[in-house]
């Protein structure tokens, strides 16, 4: 049975995932580390729906790197444990950054086991230098609402 999923906007893009052995770490819980490779999955899934891949951004030239996570890790997690990730735009300046935030929710008890954000500055795909984020950043990577 599964809880109802409160989220902080309205519709975030969702991914599923169910924590396994391997991602306990020695306290025998969820490594941190496991979580932020499951935001990194739920970012690359949301902008592939927007119709930014990786190809996309070779194409373009310009990409989209972190300068900064912000986590903050509420409930632990253990083997077997299903989770949502959801994720979505929160800020865009048009420019040079972008802040994408997630919710991590644990489905059989509805609770809010993290949340986060990450900062993202655009960059020339050849050189890494900051790069202003081309008209197709702009219109798919808006703020949520």
């Amino acid at each position: 049975m599964s809880a109802e999923l409160v989220w902080k906007v309205s519709s975030p893009h969702m991914i599923d995932i169910q924590v396994r052995p391997e991602h306990q770490d020695e306290y025998r819980h969820t490594n941190n580390v496991a979580y932020l490779q499951w935001l990194e999955q739920a970012a690359w899934s949301h902008s592939n729906a927007l119709g930014l891949d990786i190809a996309a951004y070779y194409r373009l030239g310009v990409g989209c790197v972190v300068r900064k996570h912000e986590l903050e890790y509420l409930l632990p997690t253990h083997t077997g444990d299903d989770l949502k990730v959801g994720t979505w735009i929160s800020a865009n300046d048009g420019k040079l950054s972008t802040t994408r935030e997630y919710q991590v929710i644990r489905v059989r008890d509805g609770k809010t086991v993290l949340t986060g954000k990450t900062h993202f500055i655009t960059v020339d795909m050849a050189s890494g230098k900051p790069k202003r984020m081309p008209r197709e950043f702009v219109e798919a990577y808006r703020p949520a609402q």
